[in-house]
């Protein structure tokens, strides 16, 4: 461990910018589409034309209160929306429908693990609705505005500076928009903007109880740049601290080409933004039967399904985490197991073969030819030996490509598995002819010896060998004769 290291604490907060998956805008009607043309997807409403006046989505609403009921938060029943004013080309209004004072949620937590096998609860201070604003389009000698995004619905999403270091805010992150994922509230693709993450990060002294100077890192966008860009500037800081200087309280860019962090202004402070009440929102009350019905119709949650699949399914917790990983395909391992009781077989399907051509297809299982059904039915083609399991996999594939079933492409392609001991003994006498020197050895008592000449067995055959047979053939032959 470095001397830097020993010396200070780090301490990180996050803010994350969730968008609601919404069919219409936070305070108007325009459609809620990503990739549409530019400037296409507004109204005088989203754009703040005189005269225009924003109403609540009442969607979105519920979004962020489920949101909320899943993160443990305490949920505000009173609904109130302020102006935040600031100036930018990319909000039209010179001003954004935000809420100050009262978020509609408020301390909540994540639990995130740690490399003890324990785990350490990081705080939620609030999460609060806003619109996003639009999006800056940079060319040679200009940028151009596209304010399709103006009016999105977001949640912010603001935690306590709990986090120690950058592997516990990439675990908080993982965790949040796994729980997020299993909402329905929104794609989260950072890709598309949908799930935007900004830090901040300070030092001090280690022992110290005072926050140091702080630095809010933004344009990151994957949460592995988050965790190197923190480190980045954990160590930046760490140099300025050491060299006598003082960190500057400042909004940096995160370059990526450069892998560096760039001044791009100084921090504002909430006065800065001269936030008052939405004059064109009269503040509301959200009934407490709407919140618990709401909290009433949550999907299981990641983590209770987690400790469910290892108990109910006796799965190991890491077949069971990569399993829940994904919503869709967690219910799909269930579909299976209504009609195949081996949990451990179905999970090292989906986690094996399925996750390899999932992976290379790069489409969720929801997206392949794949059925919970005609899995199961591959999976029996194993069980009673009518292929292997080395033939089943390259089945596999035929059938994502295919659209056929396991049955059908073994009988068209002439793949089922050859156990008849005539022609069996047939394929021995060829390889005890060309490897001698193995017969020997399983003479002597090599059992390996035998593996090795499964494994050229099943060369031979092009998989078709039943191994299992073969192996016994082998063994009466040189051991028992």
């Amino acid at each position: 461990m470095t001397t830097t290291q020993t010396q200070f604490e780090t301490v990180i907060g996050l803010e994350v910018h969730v968008q609601l998956s919404t069919h219409t805008k936070m305070f108007c009607s325009c459609q809620n589409i990503f990739g549409e043309d530019p400037n296409t997807q507004v109204c005088p409403v989203c754009l703040g034309l005189p005269g225009s006046l924003p109403v609540v989505n009442k969607k979105a609403l519920e979004f962020a209160i489920r949101i909320g009921c899943a993160l443990g938060c305490k949920i505000n029943s009173f609904v109130k929306f302020d102006r935040k004013n600031y100036y930018y080309p990319d909000c039209p209004k010179n001003y954004q429908i935000s809420q100050f004072d009262k978020p509609i949620c408020y301390e909540g937590a994540i639990d995130i693990p740690t490399e003890d096998g324990t785990h350490k609860t990081i705080g939620i201070t609030r999460a609060h609705l806003e619109e996003d604003a639009g999006k800056l389009v940079h060319a040679d000698d200009c940028s151009l505005v596209d304010y399709n995004r103006t009016g999105t619905p977001l949640l912010e999403i603001v935690s306590e500076p709990d986090m120690r270091s950058p592997q516990e805010a990439y675990d908080y992150l993982q965790k949040l928009k796994l729980i997020l994922s299993y909402l329905d509230v929104s794609d989260c693709d950072m890709e598309k903007g949908s799930l935007r993450c900004d830090a901040n990060v300070s030092i001090r002294e280690m022992g110290a109880t005072e926050f140091g100077t702080k630095t809010e890192l933004k344009n990151m966008n994957s949460f592995k740049a988050v965790r190197t860009a923190l480190e980045y500037e954990i160590n930046r800081q760490h140099k300025v601290v050491l060299s006598g200087d003082k960190v500057i309280q400042e909004t940096l860019l995160w370059d990526e080409n450069k892998m560096m962090t760039v001044s791009m202004r100084s921090k504002e402070a909430a006065h800065d933004y001269r936030y008052f009440p939405e004059p064109d929102l009269v503040p509301f009350t959200v009934e407490q039967s709407t919140i618990d019905e709401v909290k009433h119709h949550l999907p299981e949650l990641p983590e209770p399904k987690l400790n469910r699949f290892i108990d109910e399914y006796k799965l190991s917790e890491y077949d069971a985490t990569i399993i829940i990983q994904e919503r869709c395909k967690a219910n799909f391992f269930e579909d299976c197991l209504k009609i195949y009781p081996d949990g451990k077989k179905v999970s090292n399907w989906l986690n094996g073969a399925v996750l390899q051509e999932m992976n290379a297809r790069k489409s969720e299982i929801t997206d392949i030819n794949l059925t919970p059904e005609r899995l199961v039915e591959l999976i029996k083609k194993v069980d009673d030996d009518t292929i292997s399991n080395l033939v089943a996999k390259d089945v596999l594939g035929m059938m994502l490509d295919s659209g056929k079933s396991s049955a059908e492409i073994i009988d068209e392609k002439g793949l089922a598995q050859v156990s008849d001991d005539g022609a069996l003994d047939a394929l021995i006498d060829e390889l005890v002819n060309e490897h001698q020197n193995i017969v020997e050895q399983i003479k002597a008592g090599k059992d390996s010896a035998v593996g090795f000449l499964v494994g050229q067995a099943m060369k031979k055959s092009q998989g078709k060998a039943n191994p299992k047979k073969v192996g016994e053939l082998i063994k009466r032959r040189l051991l028992d004769g």
